[in-house]
């Protein structure tokens, strides 16, 4: 099976030679565009995403040592989510090359964060299968690299960091409202606003409901805690006095 030279131009990319070309094309077909369901992507998505998992596991053990599992895991989660994987495909151009039924093309799959992160564990089980666990490896890390280097230690997400900061302060839950959508269907801009009881709120926006709250629960936090900040470092600071105004009323 010949490839075209689209994507022979994206496995140059990926980085990787398929010698079962059939391997790229099948990871690249979305249900919408198969006419057998196994045809599809959808069990090489199955199989990338343990691949994916394992090398993501093995990273962050080796690359902290001192770590508990309770801090590598939520690194874990957020590398592996959905959401990174389809940073990863945009990264890496998948959008342009993944193969689509018409309603999908339509309804703009090619940006879906679904669609996205499912091609992009089935390019990686696609190369698992074509040249071995090593090569499958090296593709992840290259990849995920910035990734890697830009994740906190503290990767609980915001909402979660959010509710802990409030319900350890006696401020109840945090409280999240609509406040609209704009943009066409198939790029749409959700704009939520984070809050809670006591009045302090922050407002963010994102291309999913889900996203867009945990912005603004990441921005109200970040304001929370910089106005803690400014309490506890003028709580530190002793009174200023200032002297008496008017003349000295003293003789020399």
């Amino acid at each position: 099976m010949k490839l075209s030279r689209e994507l022979k131009e994206f496995s140059r990319k990926l980085g990787h030679d398929f010698r079962r070309p059939e391997l790229l094309r099948q990871a690249l077909t979305h249900p919408s565009a198969a006419r057998d369901p196994l045809a599809s992507n959808q069990r090489l998505e199955f199989l990338g995403d343990r691949v994916l998992g394992l090398v993501i596991a093995e990273a962050l053990y080796r690359r902290d040592k001192e770590a508990s599992e309770g801090q590598l895991a939520p690194r874990f989660n957020a590398l592996v989510r959905k959401e990174t994987c389809a940073d990863v495909a945009r990264e890496t151009g998948v959008g342009e090359v993944l193969r689509l039924g018409r309603s999908e093309r339509l309804t703009g799959g090619r940006r879906k964060t679904a669609l996205l992160g499912d091609a992009m564990e089935a390019l990686i089980a696609a190369v698992y299968l074509d040249a071995g666990f090593e090569k499958a490896r090296e593709l992840v890390l290259r990849l995920w690299a910035p990734h890697l280097e830009n994740a906190p230690a503290d990767l609980r997400d915001a909402k979660t960091r959010l509710q802990e900061w409030s319900q350890a302060r006696g401020k109840g839950l945090p409280i999240y409202r609509d406040l609209g959508r704009t943009g066409p269907d198939h790029a749409p801009t959700f704009r939520v606003e984070a809050a809670l009881a006591s009045g302090e709120q922050a407002v963010a926006e994102a291309a999913s409901k889900r996203a867009a709250q945990q912005a603004a629960a990441a921005a109200l936090l970040e304001r929370l805690k910089g106005e803690d900040e400014k309490e506890r470092s003028g709580a530190g600071q002793p009174e200023e006095t200032h002297p008496r105004s008017g003349p000295d009323r003293g003789g020399a």
